[in-house]
C-alpha cells in the first residue's frame, strides 16, 4: 500500500531566535518497501540525491569488519551498464558528485550525489545503476582491499586516527557492533563472493530510503523515482540489533607509540543513543564542557595553560548508545598534568554544575548556530531527513527544537550532567611513549591492558 504525507511549514525564524519549522516535504513508500523522501527548494539550479541502506556496520559479520564500508565503495567501480572508467567519464561529463560509504559508528550505508538541475535524468540513472546493478569486478575488488589493508597500517603512523580505532574496539568490546573497527586482518579475509552476497541480502527495498533535496519538480520526479526504484527486489528488512550497549571497562588501554613526542587520551563513559529523552539538555551541557572554543575544557587545557593545543568532549549520538569522550592530546612530559586537568573539569562540572549565566549562553549560542549548520543548504536538509528516518524521529525534532532549549531549567541541566558525567568508573585510552608514561598511566585504573603499536589489528588482546 502507498503511503503519502506531507510537512506543511516552511524553515524560518519570526525573529532571531523564532521557533523554527522544517520546510515542507512528501513521503511515499513504494509497495516494494522503498521510502521516497522528496523536498523541493528552489534558488539553485542543483539537485541533490541521498539513498540510505540500513544495515551498515550492525549488517557485517564480526570478522569481516570493514565489509560494508568497501561494498559502498566499489559500487561505482563498474556496474552491468558501465564500466569503472565510463562511469567516472560520464559524472565528470555532467560536473556532477558522487560519494558512498559508512562509519564505524553508523549503522546504515549511504550514497549521495549531486547534479545541475537539467541533469537530473541521467544523474538518477548514475545513482541507480550505481546502488543496484554494480558488479563488483574482481580486480576493482582486489585493488579497493588492497588500498583499505595498506590504509589500515598507515594509520598507525596517524596518532589521532588509530587512538580512535583502539578506542572503540576496547569501549564498546568485541561483542558490540561498534566494538570491531576494521583493521588488516579483517579487511584481508574479505572475498568478492561475500560482497556480492552482502550487497544482494541488505541492498533491498524495504532497506531502502530515497532522499532527493534541490531545484526539480515534485511530481515528475516521483514518477521518474518511482519508476527507477520500483523493480528492485522487496528483500527481508535489517533487524536492528536492540541490546548492545558498550563495554566501558573502568581500566586503562595504554597503546605504545615508542617514536611518539605527544600522548593523545580518551577518557570515556557510557553515554545515550539517538533517541533519548536527554538528547537536547545534553547537548546543551556538552557544548559548554566539550563542544566549542570557549568550552571549560578547551580553557582550562588550552587557553588557560598552554598544555594542548585542543580539547573536547565528544556526545556521540548514533543509533545504539554510544559515549561521551574527553579527546585531547598533549606533550609526552606533560601527560599527567594534563590528564589530571581533563578529569577535574569534569569533577567541577558533576559537582558544582553549570551557572545560569552560563546556560543563558550556550542556549544563545545553539539556538544562532544550528538554522546555518544544520537547515541552510539542501545537504544539511538531506541530512536532516536521513536521521529522522533512520532514527525514527519525527518533525518535532526540528519543529519543537527551540522550545525544548527553552524549557530547560537550570536545576534539570544540573541534575542531568550529575546523571551523565561523572568523575569516577571511567575508561582511559592512552596513545603515546609507554616507556616514559607507564608510570603515569597505573595512576588511573586498577588494571592498565598495554599493546603495541606495531601489532597487527587494534584489539587489546
Amino acid at each position: 500500500m502507498m503511503v503519502r504525507w506531507s510537512l506543511i511549514a516552511l524553515v524560518s525564524c519570526a525573529s532571531l531566535f523564532g521557533q523554527l519549522k522544517l520546510p515542507p516535504y512528501s513521503r511515499t513508500v513504494l509497495p516494494n518497501g522503498v521510502v521516497v523522501d522528496l523536498l523541493p527548494r528552489t534558488g539553485v539550479p542543483l539537485v541533490g540525491f541521498r539513498i540510505l541502506v540500513k544495515g551498515g556496520v550492525e549488517a557485517e559479520p564480526a570478522n569481516l569488519a570493514g565489509l560494508a564500508s568497501v561494498t559502498a565503495q566499489l559500487l561505482r567501480k563498474g556496474t552491468s551498464k558501465r564500466s569503472a572508467d565510463q562511469f567516472s567519464e560520464e559524472l565528470d561529463f555532467l560536473g556532477g558528485t558522487f560519494q558512498s560509504g559508512d562509519s564505524p559508528q553508523s549503522s546504515v550505508t549511504t550514497i549521495s550525489g549531486e547534479f545541475l538541475k537539467k541533469d537530473l535524468d541521467r544523474g538518477l540513472d548514475l545513482m541507480t545503476d550505481a546502488v543496484l546493478h554494480p558488479t563488483f569486478p574482481e580486480a576493482e575488488v582486489r585493488k579497493a582491499l588492497s588500498q583499505r589493508v595498506d590504509a589500515a597500517k598507515a594509520m598507525k603512523d596517524n596518532p589521532q586516527g588509530a587512538i580512535s580505532a583502539y578506542f572503540a574496539a576496547y569501549f564498546f568490546g568485541p561483542n558490540h557492533p561498534y566494538g570491531h573497527p576494521p583493521d588488516e586482518i579483517t579487511l584481508g579475509r574479505i572475498q568478492r563472493q561475500e560482497i556480492v552476497d552482502f550487497h544482494d541480502r541488505v541492498y533491498c527495498a524495504k532497506n531502502m530510503v530515497v532522499i532527493v533535496t534541490g531545484d526539480f519538480d515534485p511530481e515528475s520526479a516521483a514518477g521518474k523515482i518511482r519508476e527507477a526504484f520500483a523493480g528492485v527486489a522487496p528483500g527481508q528488512a535489517f533487524e536492528w540489533t536492540k541490546t548492545a550497549r558498550p563495554n566501558a571497562p573502568s581500566n586503562l588501554l595504554l597503546i605504545d607509540k615508542p617514536d611518539a613526542t605527544q600522548t593523545y587520551f580518551y577518557i570515556a563513559q557510557p553515554g545515550i543513543d539517538r533517541k533519548n529523552p536527554d538528547r537536547v539538555k545534553l547537548l546543551l551541557i556538552n557544548t559548554l564542557f566539550g563542544g566549542r572554543f570557549t568550552s571549560m575544557l578547551n580553557e582550562a587545557l588550552r587557553v588557560n595553560s598552554g598544555l594542548s593545543y585542543g580539547a573536547n568532549c565528544l556526545l556521540q549520538r548514533v543509533r545504539l548508545p554510544g559515549g561521551i569522550i574527553i579527546t585531547t592530546y598533549t606533550k609526552t612530559e606533560t601527560t599527567e598534568k594534563a590528564i589530571d586537568m581533563a578529569v577535574d573539569v569534569l569533577k567541577q562540572l558533576s559537582e558544582k554544575g553549570i551557572t545560569a549565566e552560563q546556560l543563558a549562553s550556550v542556549k544563545a549560542y545553539i539556538k544562532g548556530t544550528f538554522p546555518t549548520q544544520q537547515l541552510e543548504t539542501t545537504d544539511q536538509l538531506s541530512n536532516v531527513l536521513a536521521d529522522m528516518e533512520l532514527y525514527g524521529l519525527g518533525k518535532d525534532e526540528v519543529d519543537d527544537f527551540f522550545s525544548r532549549i527553552d524549557s530547560a531549567s537550570l536545576d534539570d541541566i544540573n541534575a542531568t550532567a550529575r546523571k551523565y558525567y561523572k568523575p569516577d568508573h571511567l575508561t582511559f585510552v592512552l596513545l603515546g611513549n609507554a616507556a616514559k608514561i607507564r608510570q603515569v598511566a597505573a595512576k588511573y585504573a586498577p588494571k592498565v591492558t598495554e599493546v603495541s603499536v606495531n601489532k597487527p589489528g587494534f584489539g587489546a588482546e
